[in-house]
């Protein structure tokens, strides 16, 4: 049987924290940053995990990870 490979584009934008959850960052924080607002810019700076409605899709893209 062979190995399962991780999807790559998922690797990238999902790390696994220590109690098993997925933390990752939000987009849009990256350019034409003078239309936001402070508090908006702000927020995109701070990373976010993974809800459990994601985790099942997320863990079938991370199956080694």
């Amino acid at each position: 049987m062979p190995k399962i490979k991780t999807n790559r584009a998922a690797a990238k934008r999902f790390r696994k924290t220590g109690t098993g959850k997925y933390k990752f960052s939000k987009s849009h924080a990256s350019h034409i940053l003078t239309k936001k607002s402070r508090k908006r810019k702000r927020s995109l700076r701070q990373a976010q995990v993974a809800d459990s409605t994601n985790m099942k899709e997320i863990r079938r893209l991370l199956p080694n990870g």
